[in-house]
């Protein structure tokens, strides 16, 4: 049986021009250039130009024009010896050969074999000055790692099978130059995929003449062997004193866990080296490449990685100015030929097929003005968002000092501009700011309360900054433990306990105090 009721129900819906906004607040301002490249490209309504020589005609709907500079709108929208020792290098090590490459690491690099956190390997290649009349520095192409590995393989002498074997090889090595895959595995790929007959010991020759090439440490199966084999490679072309270096080797070779450790008096206690000896063998290796890939990684980000700033600030008579960063961003307007002639049409009675013709530029007239309407709303959120962070933390964009920041959240800037948590959210996600003190990014600026004994409440970058100040300072024989750390916070009338010290410590990457020690 059938029953027929009514059903009241509230439901909420977004407008297809809010779903427009929303994606277009999460995007920064590369991306938004492309984006609205696309959207003329779909949209023959809608094209580049300002309203100087082309307007709407009267009865059309309200000009949607997007002004390029937002910040005339209403209050700007408010917004890192002997030969038997020679041979006994050369004997127990037969398969390494190197090179001394890149720069100082620290101590870090080698205690943490998973991952080296991306600012010690990516460069920062904006610079602060981005005006019209700086030349741009021009890179050459980049060649990868895998690339130049076979470029150094064709020039050995290698007949067609083994050729073929040192490729399947330099194929499994990864992009920080390690090869991880044992070799007993490649021997069943090549059996299986390949239907190549070898084994392990025909395998490990031709790893041999790999890890001969550069960069120094290519090949490695773990970070151990990486730094041996740089090692070895430094003392047969005579870069750096003779003796460090065979002790370098010894230490890696024979108390690697006791190094990773910094228990280095158990390593004198072992070795019959003097302590200035040991202090060169350890600054040998801490000038060592973990991730000997990295640095054609770093060539290619080099090449693909630019920063462009969401805003700009400018300080005018100590007083911060916020721009938005139009540079790169088109005016738009609605194309007038389209607009006339769907005039036209809508004054005369047509037939079916102008009725078709009035409804398909309707409908990208419509779309052109939804997408000109929802880029300015765009700009408008955006500047009112960061000349409302300017504002909160206007002691902070004086001069850049850290410790002036105040504690803010997402709710304070939402209370400020009226705007909703996730608005601001999506606002402060990959967007950047340009200052004459550096370029950061919006989530920066965001940080949590602590009060101090006083009850004052201060930014958790604040309690960064003195850790890290304290830490620099500290004496590297005998490192500031945390809870040496937290007494010194609390003298100085921050309430913080270890564990609170800790956290901080390991989100600003840094290590404990045993293994921040040294000779």
């Amino acid at each position: 049986m059938l029953n027929l009721s009514q059903n009241l129900k509230l439901i909420q819906k977004l407008s297809p021009q809010q779903i427009q906004l929303i994606k277009l607040l999460e995007i920064p301002t590369m991306e938004l250039e492309q984006r609205i490249k696309r959207e003329i490209e779909e949209n023959p309504v809608l094209e580049e130009g300002g309203d100087d020589h082309d307007e709407e005609p009267a009865n059309s709907e309200p000009d949607y024009d997007m002004d390029r500079n937002d910040s005339d709108s209403k209050d700007q929208a408010d917004n890192d010896s002997d030969q038997s020792l020679d041979s006994d290098i050369s004997d127990n090590y037969m398969e390494e050969s190197y090179d001394d490459k890149i720069g100082e690491y620290t101590p870090d690099d080698y205690y943490d074999d998973d991952e080296i956190p991306n600012y010690k390997l990516n460069a920062n290649n904006y610079s602060d000055d981005d005006d019209d009349n700086k030349t741009e520095i021009p890179y050459t192409a980049a060649s990868s790692l895998h690339e130049t590995l076979l470029s150094q393989l064709g020039l050995g002498i290698l007949n067609e099978d083994e050729q073929l074997l040192a490729e399947y090889i330099i194929g499994n090595i990864d992009d920080d130059g390690y090869l991880r895959r044992p070799l007993e595995s490649i021997v069943d790929d090549l059996a299986f995929n390949a239907k190549i007959e070898t084994n392990e010991k025909e395998l490990q020759k031709l790893l041999v003449i790999i890890q001969d090439f550069d960069p120094a440490g290519v090949g490695a199966r773990d970070l151990q062997e990486c730094l041996k084999i740089q090692i070895v490679k430094k003392y047969r072309n005579g870069q750096g004193n003779k003796l460090a270096l065979k002790t370098a080797y010894r230490i890696l070779n024979d108390y690697f866990e006791e190094f990773t450790k910094k228990h280095y008096q158990k390593i004198l206690s072992k070795i019959d080296i003097d302590p200035d000896t040991m202090k060169q063998a350890v600054d040998e290796i801490m000038h060592l490449n973990p991730k000997p890939g990295s640095i054609y990684a770093n060539a290619l980000a080099k090449n693909s990685q630019h920063i462009i700033p969401d805003f700009i600030l400018e300080d005018k008579d100590g007083e911060p100015i916020v721009h938005l960063n139009s540079k790169n961003v088109p005016e738009l307007r609605v194309n007038k030929t389209y607009s006339d002639m769907m005039e036209q049409m809508q004054k005369k009675k047509g037939d079916s097929k102008d009725k078709d013709t009035l409804a398909f530029v309707k409908s990208k007239m419509d779309s052109a003005k939804w997408f000109i309407e929802a880029i300015r709303q765009r700009q408008n959120t955006l500047l009112a968002t960061m000349e409302a962070i300017v504002r909160f933390q206007s002691e902070y964009f004086v001069d850049g000092n850290e410790t002036k920041l105040k504690p803010m959240i997402l709710k304070d800037i939402a209370e400020r501009t009226g705007y909703d948590i996730s608005t601001i959210s999506r606002v402060a996600n990959s967007k950047y700011i340009q200052t004459h003190f550096g370029i950061f990014p919006l989530k920066f600026f965001f940080s949590e309360a602590m009060k101090t004994e006083n009850g004052d409440e201060v930014s958790t970058r604040e309690i960064k900054k003195i850790l890290k100040e304290c830490i620099d300072g500290e004496n590297k024989n005998r490192p500031l433990t945390d809870e040496k750390l937290a007494q010194i916070l609390q003298k100085r009338g921050y309430q913080i306990a270890r564990r609170t010290v800790a956290k901080y410590r390991e989100q600003m990457n840094i290590l404990v105090a045993r293994l921040r020690k040294k000779l």
